[in-house]
């Protein structure tokens, strides 16, 4: 039960993270914070993605690649350029390498300095030792807890958990399910409740309405982030900056 409880809490809190601070915070702006806050949720996404820890800014910078760029030969990770999952998500590994270290020239049709940067921890979070280090841990973790040897398989999912949520919504969302609208790209809505991946696979409500801080559009769509969102907005941590409506179909 521990082992278990571990992962998922690793899988919740890393998407969690992700969604909330790198996607929707940092890509986006859909919502502002004060510095201190900002500051805190940067640790906070740090220590929840452990070793496969993403930059704000290079997060924020691919990802605006992809609004614009969706499912043409310019998108960072479509999988209609590519043969697999696994090749998809290596040629992403390549551009993010490129933007985090400042040498891709798309990338800088979309640098305005409104992401959040702290380039020491940034810088820390990539050193080998500190990759090794979460590794070790999460190792020590299964040895000390883990009751079947069968419980050791979670373990490289742990040293690679946001490229594993990477995969799964960059591939099912331009491939699977339905849409809602049509906005020239693949885009899809993979699952009527997204609790597997915290509302990021509403994709084709997000790439209709990118500002909306609730992915779900029609009354049956839930997306589990949006109620922490409200409730962050409500109790003063953040402030949301717009509040876009729309009719799904339209």
């Amino acid at each position: 039960m521990a082992v278990l409880a571990f992962f998922l809490a690793h899988w919740y809190l890393s998407l969690f993270t992700q969604t909330f601070f790198q996607h929707r915070y940092a890509a986006h702006k859909m919502f502002t914070m004060h510095p201190a806050w900002e500051r805190f949720f940067f640790v906070f996404t740090f220590l929840m993605q452990g070793s496969s820890f993403m930059s704000p800014r290079s997060y924020a910078l691919l990802h605006r690649m992809h609004h614009a760029y969706s499912d043409t030969d310019n998108d960072p990770h479509s999988p209609h350029n590519s043969n697999n999952a696994f090749t998809m998500m290596w040629k992403t590994r390549n551009i993010y390498q490129e933007v985090l270290q400042h040498r891709s020239e798309g990338a800088k049709r979309f640098e305005d300095n409104l992401y959040p940067e702290w380039v020491a921890l940034e810088n820390f979070s990539h050193r080998w030792y500190a990759r090794v280090a979460w590794g070790v841990g999460y190792i020590s973790f299964y040895i000390v807890f883990a009751t079947a040897w069968w419980q050791y398989l979670l373990l490289p999912i742990h040293f690679m958990m946001g490229a594993v949520h990477g995969a799964i919504v960059n591939w099912s969302g331009h491939k699977y399910g339905y849409q809602n609208f049509d906005n020239r790209d693949k885009s899809r809505n993979s699952l009527f409740f997204d609790f597997l991946t915290g509302g990021e696979l509403f994709q084709n409500n997000h790439h209709k309405l990118p500002l909306r801080a609730n992915f779900g559009v029609k009354w049956w769509e839930f997306d589990p982030t949006y109620p922490v969102i409200w409730t962050l907005d409500k109790v003063g941590i953040i402030c949301l900056k717009r509040r876009v409506v729309a009719t799904a179909g339209a």
